[in-house]
């Protein structure tokens, strides 16, 4: 699909591989609306790459709602959606102060997994009143699981049964939608250098980059959204998930 004069919603978009995806949509000509929680950090994104700044809490429905209508305003409605909004926690399900708090693990699901789906549900249903494009197709989807979905360590029992429930449903999601010509595929990144990692000391940074075969090295947020815009503008990708990790398997712990 050609990204150039298209609206795109990136969730997340005010940092890391949210940010970066904005930039690289607004690079190929897209008008992007920044979605995030931390209104501050998205107007700085929007102010950056000519967009529109947006809050939103992609796990509450109402909250999701108004966003789109904010969004849709300055845009029209949005032909691309990429989900990059997540959050992570570690923690033991048998630890020493006692089990998994449950109310860590459901909102670990509420944001990344009911999230993802709450988007996906609002978007694709907009998308099939659209008139259809060249070649039938009417928008893309982009989702963001992770390889901790496939090879999750100890301590990740929420945030691996997030992403695995992100994987899960792309194909099922890929197959309804196709009659619409929507494709959604999703992305499971490894390692990468986001703010989640900003806070490690560099010698853990550095650390964490040579558990990784080749290249070496924590991903950087482009080489995601590299990938982000990749499977946007290729027509016959749709139902997959595709792992940007350096070849990684991650070990138990």
């Amino acid at each position: 699909m050609k990204i150039e004069g298209m609206a795109a919603i990136v969730t997340g978009g005010g940092s890391g591989l949210g940010r970066a995806t904005a930039e690289a949509l607004a690079a190929k000509g897209a008008k992007v609306a920044v979605f995030d929680l931390n209104v501050a950090n998205a107007e700085v994104v929007a102010a950056a790459i000519g967009g529109v700044a947006v809050a939103c809490d992609v796990s509450d429905g109402a909250s999701a709602e108004a966003a789109l209508a904010k969004a849709e305003a300055a845009h029209g409605p949005a032909r691309i959606l990429v989900n990059c909004a997540g959050i992570g926690v570690s923690k033991r399900v048998a630890g020493r102060d006692g089990p998994h708090p449950l109310g860590d693990f459901e909102r670990v699901i509420k944001v990344n997994l009911v999230g993802t789906f709450n988007m996906i549900r609002l978007v694709g249903v907009r998308l099939t009143k659209t008139e259809a494009l060249d070649g039938g197709e009417r928008g893309a989807i982009v989702n963001t699981a992770s390889v901790a979905a496939f090879d999750g360590q100890i301590g990740q029992a929420a945030y691996s049964a997030s992403k695995g429930g992100v994987v899960g449903m792309t194909l099922p999601i890929a197959r309804e939608y196709a009659q619409f010509g929507i494709r959604v595929n999703t992305i499971a990144p490894g390692i990468f250098f986001t703010p989640m990692m900003h806070g490690l000391p560099q010698v853990a940074q550095e650390s964490l980059g040579r558990s990784v075969p080749f290249p070496p090295r924590l991903g950087a947020p482009e080489e995601y959204a590299a990938l982000a815009v990749h499977l946007i503008e290729n027509g016959y990708m749709n139902g997959e998930t595709v792992r940007i990790d350096g070849s990684l398997r991650m070990a138990p712990k």
